[in-house]
């Protein structure tokens, strides 16, 4: 995180807002697209999962991850 001095400008201080609202949106994206993935991943069926290589028990637990867990 950025540590900005008390006689910072405002311009500094705007991009360092501006990074960190980047930074936030970039996340939620993160979060949405696991989210996401695990759902589609949660709803193939067996012949499916060893069509991509992978085994049923590994996508349940895959699929079990809350969104925030990478």
């Amino acid at each position: 995180m950025t540590t900005l001095p008390l006689n910072a400008t405002p311009a500094a201080t705007t991009g360092a807002v501006r990074r960190a609202v980047r930074g936030v949106a970039v996340t939620i994206a993160d979060y949405r697209l696991r989210r996401a993935t695990r759902l589609a991943l949660r709803r193939l069926d067996a012949r499916l999962l060893r069509d991509i290589g992978v085994a049923p028990d590994h996508a349940a637990h895959e699929a079990e991850k809350p969104f925030w867990r990478a």
